[in-house]
C-alpha cells in the first residue's frame, strides 16, 4: 500500500525546496527567526523561534499551496481544485487560488471555527460545510471529485506542496547554520516531513522532534508499529493536531528519520499558547504553540544546544483563546 508513496517520497528533494524558492517568494517574504532570551532560560538552551504565523494566512501552508499551483498543470485544474479542511490547508489553498485566478472549493467539518470559515470565504473560495471531522470531511471530497471533476488536493501527498513547505527549512538553515533541533508540531506530517527532507540533506545531524496531542496520535502510533495508522477519533482542542492519520508520503518520510515524539495533554497545549504570548508576544493557535510546549517537556534532553520551535500557525478562535487565558 505505501510503495507507491516510497517512489512519490523521491519527489520531495533539496532541488525540488531550491526551485520552490521562485514560486513562493514573488508572492510572500520570508518569515522571521527569532532568539527569545527568556524562553532560552526556561528551556536551557538558544531558544529561536520560527515565526510561521507571520505568513499572510497565518500559516506555513500558505508555501506549499504557492508551490502547488506554480507547477499543476492548468489542464488539469480547469474545473477548479478541491480540498478538504480543519483551517490552515484551506485558508492557504484559497488565498493561492485567488492568486492564480483558480476556482477553490473547501470542504470543512460542521461546526468549523466560523473565523476561518469566513475567511475561506472571503479569499474567494466556495465554502461546504460536511461531516463530524476532517476525516468525515475528507471522504464527502471523494463524493465531488466523482460528480464534478475537480482536482482534489490532498495536501499532503502532493509532493509540490512539500517541497514549497521545505522553504521553511531552507530559511532555518540559512539564518541559524548551527541548529542542532527542530521542534515542529505533526498533524498531517507535512510541516515534519519537509523539514526532515532538508535537513537529510544539509546536516543530518540535526535533529527533528515532532509534537502531537496525547489525545490525537496518529503518527506515534504508527512510528511505534512501524505500520501506517488510523485513530477511531482525534478529539483533541488543537484544530491543527486533530488528525485522525497522517498523510502516507509524509509518514513513509518521517517514519525512519524522525528523532523523537513528544505528546502534550489538553493543558499542556492550552499552556503552550499562554507561553507563547507570555515569552514571545505572540498569539499563537493550540497546535502551533505546541512546540514551545514540547521543548519544555523535553528540556533536559535539549540542554545547551541551538534550538529552533515552529511556531506554525497563529489562527486561534475566541474559545479556546479564553479557555487558555482562563
Amino acid at each position: 500500500m505505501l510503495k507507491k508513496y516510497e517512489k512519490m517520497s523521491q519527489k520531495v528533494n533539496i532541488t525540488g525546496v531550491l526551485a520552490a524558492r521562485n514560486a513562493i517568494y514573488q508572492s510572500i517574504n520570508k518569515t522571521n527567526l527569532i532568539y527569545y532570551s527568556e524562553l532560552s532560560r526556561i528551556l536551557g538552551c538558544e531558544a529561536f523561534v520560527k515565526h510561521e504565523n507571520h505568513n499572510p494566512t497565518g500559516s506555513f501552508k500558505i508555501r506549499g499551496a504557492l508551490n502547488f499551483f506554480k507547477n499543476i498543470s492548468r489542464q488539469n485544474v480547469e474545473n477548479g481544485v478541491l480540498v478538504s479542511t480543519r483551517g490552515n490547508h484551506g485558508l492557504a489553498m484559497a488565498w493561492a487560488a485567488q492568486w492564480y485566478q483558480i476556482p477553490c472549493t473547501v470542504v470543512v467539518p460542521e461546526n468549523n471555527n466560523p473565523e476561518i470559515n469566513r475567511t475561506i470565504e472571503n479569499f474567494g473560495a466556495e465554502l461546504i460545510e460536511h461531516g463530524h471531522d476532517f476525516y468525515d470531511a475528507q471522504f464527502f471530497c471523494d463524493e465531488l471529485v466523482a460528480s464534478a471533476g475537480y482536482y482534489y488536493v490532498e495536501q499532503g501527498n502532493e509532493p509540490e506542496i512539500l517541497n514549497g513547505v521545505g522553504t521553511m527549512g531552507l530559511e532555518i538553515f540559512e539564518n541559524l547554520p548551527g541548529v542542532d533541533v527542530i521542534v515542529c508540531p505533526i498533524g498531517g506530517g507535512t510541516g515534519c516531513a519537509s523539514l526532515i527532507k532538508v535537513a537529510q540533506a544539509i546536516n543530518p545531524e540535526v535533529e527533528v522532534i515532532g509534537v502531537q496531542a496525547a489525545k490525537a496520535p496518529a503518527f506515534y502510533q504508527s512510528w511505534k508499529q512501524g505500520e501506517w495508522t488510523v485513530l477511531d477519533e482525534a478529539e483533541t482542542i488543537a484544530d491543527g493536531l486533530a488528525a485522525r492519520s497522517v498523510f502516507q508520503l509524509p509518514f513513509v518520510i518521517m517514519k525512519d528519520y524522525i528523532h523523537d515524539v513528544v505528546l502534550l495533554s489538553e493543558e499542556e497545549l492550552l499552556e503552550g499558547i499562554r507561553m507563547a504570548l507570555m515569552k514571545t508576544h505572540n498569539l499563537a493557535e493550540t497546535a502551533g504553540a505546541a512546540a514551545i510546549m514540547g521543548a519544555l517537556k523535553i528540556r533536559d534532553k535539549l540542554a545547551g544546544k541551538k534550538v529552533v520551535m515552529i511556531m506554525s500557525g497563529g489562527n486561534i478562535d475566541r474559545e479556546h483563546l479564553i479557555q487558555a487565558l482562563c
